[in-house]
């Protein structure tokens, strides 16, 4: 993924992966509420899913919960350092918006 905590822009998908996970969820209510909050737009499939999960766990932006070690299903979080990271892709989309309306003109 092109994603870094240095300063890189966030895929879509990976910014909408790490909204969800603000509430803890399990991968099948990612997929669903990546759906619901894009309006249908994006839709995940399992192996892009579970491969941002991976990459979001190494680098620790988000953490698997302790549940039921009887259940299949892992629930997950964001962690503060995610957090830090949608703070700055707000900014850094902010910026962008701002930037466009100045040269397109408020006319959008």
């Amino acid at each position: 993924m092109a994603e870094s905590s240095e300063r890189g822009a966030l895929t879509e998908a990976v910014f909408y992966i790490l909204l969800s996970l603000y509430s803890p969820m399990h991968g099948y209510g990612i997929m669903q509420n990546v759906r619901k909050l894009s309006k249908e737009r994006v839709n995940l499939g399992a192996g892009t899913l579970y491969g941002a999960i991976n990459t979001l766990l190494l680098k620790k932006w988000i953490e698997f919960i302790e549940g039921d070690k009887q259940s299949r299903k892992k629930e997950y979080k964001i962690t503060d350092l995610g957090k830090a990271i949608i703070s700055c892709e707000i900014v850094r989309l902010e910026e962008l918006i701002a930037n466009g309306k100045i040269i397109v003109g408020g006319d959008i």
